[in-house]
C-alpha cells in the first residue's frame, strides 16, 4: 500500500514538471515572438508615422496574441512549420492593417507599413517554429511536410490462384 501511494505523488509530480515545462516553453516563445513583433512595429510604425508608444505597445500585444493563437498553436500543431509560416504572413499583414488604422492616425497609406512589417516579423517565424517543435514533445505537432515517398509503406504479398483450375476441380467434385 505504501508503495503504491508513493508510485502515485511520483507520477503526480512527473507529470506536473512535463507540464510545468511545456508552460515554460509556450512562455519563452511568447516572449521571443512579442519582442521581435515588438521591435518591427515599434521600428516601421515609430519611424513612418510618428506614433504614440502606448498604440504601438498594444499593437504589438494584440499581434503577439493573435500570431499566437492562430499560428502557433492551432496552424503549426496541425500542418506543419512551412504551412504555419505562409499562413503567418497575411495573419500578420492583416492584423497590423486593421489595428493601425484604428489606432494610428496616419497620412500616408498604413498599408504599404504594414506589408513591410509583416514581411520582416515574418522571416523570423521559422525560428520560432523551430525551437518551439525542438523544444516539445514530437508527438504534440504532425509532421504534414514529409513526402508520401518518406512515409513508411507497407507491400503485401499474396499468391495468384488460376481460377479455372478452380473452377475445374469444383466441377469435377460436384459430378461425383
Amino acid at each position: 500500500m505504501y508503495k503504491t501511494i508513493l508510485f502515485s505523488q511520483t507520477m503526480t509530480t512527473t507529470s506536473t514538471g512535463k507540464d510545468e515545462y511545456e508552460d515554460m516553453v509556450y512562455l519563452k516563445t511568447l516572449g521571443i515572438k512579442a519582442i521581435a513583433i515588438g521591435i518591427t512595429v515599434f521600428s516601421l510604425f515609430g519611424i513612418f508615422y510618428n506614433a504614440d508608444v502606448m498604440n504601438l505597445f498594444w499593437i504589438s500585444i494584440f499581434a503577439t496574441g493573435f500570431s499566437f493563437l492562430i499560428g502557433d498553436l492551432f496552424v503549426l500543431r496541425r500542418f506543419g512549420n512551412i504551412t504555419a509560416s505562409i499562413v503567418d504572413f497575411p495573419l500578420m499583414f492583416l492584423t497590423l492593417w486593421i489595428l493601425g488604422s484604428l489606432l494610428i492616425e496616419a497620412g500616408l497609406p498604413i498599408v504599404t507599413t504594414a506589408v513591410m512589417a509583416a514581411f520582416f516579423i515574418t522571416c523570423c517565424e521559422p525560428f520560432i517554429h523551430t525551437y518551439m517543435t525542438e523544444s516539445l514533445e514530437e508527438e504534440e505537432f504532425e509532421e504534414k511536410e514529409k513526402s508520401p515517398s518518406s512515409a513508411r509503406l507497407q507491400t503485401e504479398f499474396a499468391e495468384e490462384f488460376d481460377s479455372e483450375a478452380l473452377t475445374d476441380d469444383t466441377d469435377s467434385e460436384r459430378d461425383t
